[in-house]
């Protein structure tokens, strides 16, 4: 059936940040297209997840594609020789560029819904980034999104013509996690659907990597408990 509402494509791992963008775009009268990636991360727990999120949020149409970035390693998530750092708490977190940085990662994400965008003859991808409580990643800053977002306008077909002018929404970036959540549920976000964990044991969120620590303290910040965690604590 066709529609008057405007096509977005969002990026959706299936976390905790780019759910919530999912639902935000939704809520914004988007006619959601949702992208995930089985990019060689170690476990597809979070793919699961995107496929039930993207069926709850009433996306379109819902794409994973393969790329294998197995090949280069340099990241605890693709290269099994590396471990997944684990903390007590976020305050044993390193201000350092974490090993579970995936080199050019956004970059490559983003390239891929620049490219469905022009097909699908959309303006807008969004992506749930996030400037404040992160892991310190360098494509999850202001400055990059909207470098890529000046290259991207210069790099299609659709750009030159003029017949697109490609926007970049992150709507998360300036809020911490605890508003992220709060805005989630604020659209009726089921965040027990989601899976942000690293390293998950047994299918289930490990607690102590810095995604699990992260999420869990926004949370409890709320006075509420992950409900991805199977212990009590926040």
């Amino acid at each position: 059936m066709a529609t008057s509402m405007p096509k977005a494509v969002v990026l959706l791992s299936g976390g905790l940040d780019s759910t919530t963008s999912l639902a935000i775009a939704r809520h914004e009268g988007y006619e959601t297209y949702a992208l995930s990636f089985r990019y060689g991360q170690r476990h597809t727990e979070e793919l699961e997840a995107a496929k039930k999120i993207a069926l709850e949020l009433g996306a379109a149409q819902h794409v994973i594609t393969d790329i294998n970035l197995t090949v280069f390693g340099g990241s605890a998530l693709t290269d099994d020789a590396l471990d997944v750092p684990h903390h007590e708490s976020v305050d044993e977190m390193g201000t350092e560029i974490p090993i579970t940085y995936v080199p050019a990662r956004n970059t490559i994400f983003l390239s891929f819904a620049l490219a469905w965008a022009e097909t699908l003859g959309s303006s807008d991808v969004f992506i749930g980034v996030n400037a404040l409580d992160y892991s310190g990643y360098p494509d999850c800053r202001p400055e990059y999104i909207e470098a890529y977002e000046r290259m991207a306008n210069l790099a299609t077909k659709a750009g030159v013509e003029g017949t697109q002018k490609l926007k970049i929404h992150t709507p998360l970036i300036d809020l911490t996690k605890a508003q992220t959540i709060q805005r989630g549920l604020d659209l009726g976000v089921d965040y027990s659907l989601t899976h942000s964990c690293y390293d998950p044991i047994d299918g289930r969120a490990c607690e102590t990597c810095d995604s699990c620590l992260l999420r869990g303290r926004g949370f409890n910040e709320l006075g509420l408990v992950d409900p991805s965690f199977t212990s009590m604590k926040a």
